[in-house]
């Protein structure tokens, strides 16, 4: 017997169809969805959605433990798959006494650095063999898709035990190299900070934490890093000063000086990221900032003297390092991005005043295709 397809999933697979990150579902209001960093309607459903059909829709991809989480809280994580689409990495909550949900699509394969346009150095962090590594940058950056690639790289090349820790468990991995245990806040652990107590028990060589969220995740995955282990995280910050400065300043004043020492002892480096528009096609692109922990930069950290690490950034371009705006520079220079793009994004909108798109090499080739093509069509 022919099965109907659920209208949810059926728009979750329209809205995947559209290319869009996200689908924001919302009672009274007609469905939205992201693409390329904007929020637009669904132009197969130009009706509000009601409250008759969002909550039952919502209700049916809801285990019951999430269901009653939910009904306690007001709001609620979970992951969903579609057959055929994807997994969706769901948020349900209220909002002035209405059900509102938001859904990003994961990706269903894991994009290489290159793919993602992330610098080298990336590669070199996933390859470390103890010490933390940050990927920072606003929500809906792409952190996740970046230490996902990493994941895949430790997975490609090393002999490891690599546990996660997420929630929601986002890209499934499947062992080759590594053997890689996923762990997710809820069902199969019951929070972060449960989980890293005793994550050093289950022998890792490499920790993924989804995210550093308070005083105790930070603390245990220093630990874990001093002790010899690769630990990768992400944190809700813009630029690599910020990110140390959130870590330090999560703890009260008498412990700051220890929480310094243990990350210039312990950091690989960050990798701050932001997306942002193609100039001449569709999607995005990422721009980074790339700071790498050299003894000069521990020092700085442990010192306090984080200001100076733009110095540091800006100078150490031999070993990888980079600022946001020398590589909002070089993506307009390749015409990867608009100028107005990149000054709406640049710490100092100056620094772009003078740059030029670089010519692109003639390719005489492919011109002499293009010409046969309107010929062709021109009927000469």
């Amino acid at each position: 017997m022919f099965e109907v397809i659920p209208p949810l999933d059926r728009l979750l697979a329209e809205a995947a169809d559209s290319r869009a990150s996200d689908v924001h579902l919302t009672a009274d209001q007609v469905p939205l969805m992201r693409v390329d960093g904007a929020l637009v309607p669904m132009p197969e459903h130009p009706e509000p959605l009601t409250m008759s059909w969002l909550e039952p829709a919502l209700s049916r991809i809801m285990p019951k433990e999430r269901f009653a989480e939910f009904a306690e809280s007001g709001e609620v994580d979970l992951s969903y798959s579609v057959e055929g689409v994807g997994r969706f990495r769901v948020n349900v909550y209220r909002q002035l006494g209405a059900v509102a949900v938001a859904l990003r699509l994961i990706p269903t394969k894991v994009f290489t650095l290159d793919e993602l346009g992330a610098p080298p150095i990336v590669r070199d962090f996933a390859l470390k063999p103890r010490g933390l590594v940050l990927v920072t940058g606003p929500t809906g950056s792409g952190k996740s898709t970046t230490l996902t690639a990493m994941v895949d790289i430790i997975n490609t090349m090393l002999p490891a035990h690599v546990i996660t820790v997420e929630d929601p468990i986002e890209f499934q991995h499947t062992s080759r190299t590594a053997l890689i245990h996923q762990r997710e806040i809820g069902s199969d652990t019951a929070s972060f900070a449960e989980a890293l107590r005793r994550v050093l028990r289950q022998d890792p060589d490499v920790i993924l934490v989804g995210e550093l969220r308070d005083p105790e995740s930070i603390s245990t995955a220093l630990s874990a890093a001093e002790t010899g282990h690769l630990v990768l995280s992400t944190l809700h910050t813009q630029g690599a000063t910020k990110s140390i400065n959130r870590i330090v300043d999560a703890f009260p004043s008498h412990q700051q000086d220890q929480v310094r020492s243990q990350l210039g002892d312990t950091l690989q480096g960050i990798i701050s990221q932001s997306l942002l528009p193609k100039a001449q096609s569709e999607g995005r692109t990422i721009a980074t900032e790339v700071l790498v922990n050299t003894p000069a930069v521990a020092n700085m950290i442990r010192e306090g003297q984080v200001a100076q690490l733009y110095s540091a950034l800006q100078a150490g371009s031999a070993i990888g390092m980079h600022t946001l705006d020398q590589d909002l520079k070089r993506l307009v220079q390749e015409g990867t991005i608009s100028q107005h793009v990149a000054r709406s994004y640049a710490a100092d909108p100056s620094t772009l005043d003078d740059v030029r798109v670089k010519p692109r090499d003639f390719d005489a080739e492919a011109w002499s295709a293009q010409a046969d093509t309107w010929q062709l069509s021109h009927g000469n």
